[in-house]
């Protein structure tokens, strides 16, 4: 007989789904340090980072953007993700976080369609809030590899200024400016890599102002209707 507790809780997911690509995002951000400092762990970050993409793509479904190009950018980044692993060709490391980048902006674009459809804030919209904001991060963090692999050094830091930065530390960098909080020791120095990031600091701020302002002020209307 299965456990009554973990029926409630899939279902829960299931009726949810935004719910679970937030629990699942929010993880990678404390798996992360642990994966990226050996060859191992550098296979289950792709590995983890395939099961974010499917975890999307289920969530991308309820969107009124849920169109053939999500699967198609979900099945090309999987498809650079078995390249990257059998071929060391240069080009592969730029084409795979420009993808990457690419179905995470399309993914969080359905999100925030999702929530503007209706006038009503369910609870899988306000987790959709946070998962939202997880997959800019996470489309912002993969545009500055691209940059960092197209122009070696356009991010500098206090602690190996001139080396490659890794990922941890550009998501870092994308949490703090989509955040607003500015607290990163992690800086652009090159012309572009500073436009990605002024357009990223833009982002975030209309993102609280238009969507995240827009759910609230429906929270509490329905709060208010229902008193």
């Amino acid at each position: 007989m299965s456990n009554p507790a973990r029926v409630l809780r899939l279902e829960y997911l299931r009726r949810t789904p935004s719910a679970g690509l937030l629990l699942v995002q929010l993880a990678g951000i404390l798996l992360y340090p642990w994966m990226e400092t050996s060859p191992r762990g550098r296979g289950l970050l792709a590995a983890f980072g395939l099961v974010v993409l499917g975890v999307a793509v289920r969530v991308v479904r309820k969107s009124p953007w849920a169109t053939w190009l999500g699967f198609v950018l979900a099945a090309l980044v999987v498809g650079l993700f078995v390249l990257e692993a059998v071929s060391s060709h240069p080009a592969l490391p730029v084409a795979a976080a420009a993808l990457e980048a690419a179905f995470y902006f399309y993914a969080a674009g359905s999100l925030i369609a999702y929530m503007m459809q209706d006038w009503v804030a369910t609870t899988d919209e306000l987790f959709a809030a946070g998962a939202t904001f997880t997959l800019l991060v996470w489309a912002f963090a993969y545009a500055y590899v691209a940059c960092e692999a197209v122009v070696p050094g356009s991010f500098s830091a206090p602690i190996n200024p001139e080396g490659p930065r890794t990922w941890m530390e550009l998501m870092f960098l994308s949490i703090a400016v989509l955040s607003g909080v500015g607290l990163s020791d992690i800086l652009p120095v090159t012309p572009f890599a500073r436009a990605v990031v002024m357009l990223e600091a833009f982002t975030g701020v209309m993102y609280l102002a238009v969507v995240v302002s827009r759910l609230i002020a429906l929270t509490m209307l329905s709060a208010k209707e229902r008193k």
